[in-house]
């Protein structure tokens, strides 16, 4: 990861990144601030919205991304298509053990066909919406029972999800503002004329990893798989048909990373300037890895929760350096969780009074509350 703040355009950064992490609606706009100089909220809806040149999916390990619509065929070959074979067997078995129909195939067709014409009468539509108008949308499903973990969904969210990872309907324009996560759903063809492009599975997984070394390279075995959610065996063959190589990684882990040829033929680039910089919670950057030490440290308790998500962090020339968070009132608190010297620390404070410039009367709450968050936050 270089300097922040230097490239032209959000969907470039957006494909530079392979994709913002867009579980928190809000990551996306503070990821795209940490990179793009004079970056407006408006460029990005207008990208997603109007131009829709990026696209919120669901990809890698379940989890939803923004990315370039050239990226998104991508995706849906590598990764979503494989996730919707097992969740839609999935919610088969949920519907039978759930008591809902003895003929779960059949039952969900219908409820489907509903559920599409609906969306193609509305042309959008919100979840809440969808339900009122597709009686199959209201059934409950319970998960779990006899376990701490036991509770109630509805075949809404279930089918919703799977319809998304199928890549037949999509997230459109939200309401409410940039922090909203209540959707319109949209059907794909509808918003992206003609459907998402299509490619085998094979060339696919070469491609994204090939694109995913090209950012975040060296990166482990296990680094790889974590990201793009495949079994070892799956990301051996992607990494042995893209061309990448192994290299020592110096770490005395005994363990190799991988780079593309390409990248490792290049001469070393001149080290870059000092920099600094605020990524929010779930920031690709940081979640680029899952063996993070190198520039973690020994802060994950502090960082991250229990399940591996992160919360925001303060960088300093390649290393996470301490953390931060929005206060009710709108200031943001910083804690360093090193010595970065006086003038490391003067050009973060002034970061963060960018951001807290920028940010203005937003307040935001990430979804995933980190011990260091919840603390600065109070």
């Amino acid at each position: 990861m270089g300097p922040m703040a230097a490239a032209g355009s959000v969907v470039a950064v957006a494909g530079d990144l392979v994709g913002f992490h867009a579980t928190d609606p809000m990551t996306v706009y503070l990821s795209a601030w940490a990179r793009v100089l004079g970056f407006q909220t408006a460029d990005l809806d207008r990208a997603l919205y109007d131009d829709r040149s990026l696209l919120k999916i669901l990809g890698m390990r379940r989890t939803m991304f923004v990315v370039p619509i050239e990226l998104a065929g991508v995706i849906q070959a590598a990764c979503s298509e494989s996730i919707a074979k097992g969740e839609r067997a999935r919610l088969y078995r949920m519907i039978a053990d759930a008591g809902i129909t003895k003929d779960p195939d059949r039952w969900l067709e219908v409820v489907e066909a509903e559920t599409l014409a609906v969306l193609h009468s509305k042309g959008e539509a919100t979840a809440a919406e969808l339900t009122r108008e597709v009686s199959g949308l209201r059934a409950r499903i319970q998960f779990g029972t006899g376990r701490k973990w036991a509770g109630e969904v509805g075949v809404s969210t279930r089918l919703l999800f799977l319809l998304a990872t199928e890549g037949r309907i999509i997230r459109g324009r939200p309401k409410g503002g940039i922090t909203s996560s209540l959707d319109r759903w949209v059907l794909m063809d509808r918003w992206v004329p003609g459907g998402l492009a299509t490619m085998p599975k094979a060339a696919a997984q070469i491609e994204l990893v090939r694109r995913y070394l090209g950012v975040y390279g060296p990166a482990t075995l296990v680094d790889v798989s974590w990201w793009t959610g495949w079994t070892i065996g799956e990301t051996r063959t992607a990494l042995a048909a893209s061309g990448a190589i192994e290299v020592d990684l110096g770490d005395g882990g005994g363990r190799p990373g991988y780079v593309l040829w390409d990248a490792a033929a290049r001469p070393d680039a001149a080290a870059p300037e000092p920099w600094v910089t605020l990524l929010p919670a779930l920031d690709p950057t940081v979640m680029g890895w899952q063996q993070r030490d190198w520039y973690l440290g020994e802060h994950k308790a502090k960082l991250f929760d229990r399940n591996g998500n992160a919360g925001p962090t303060i960088w300093s020339e390649g290393r996470i350096v301490g953390g931060w968070a929005q206060r009710a009132d709108g200031e943001l608190a910083l804690r360093f969780l090193e010595d970065v010297g006086l003038e490391v620390k003067d050009r973060v404070e002034t970061r963060a009074a960018d951001l807290q410039t920028w940010l203005g009367a937003v307040r935001f709450v990430p979804r995933f509350r980190t011990p260091l968050e919840q603390e600065l936050s109070a």
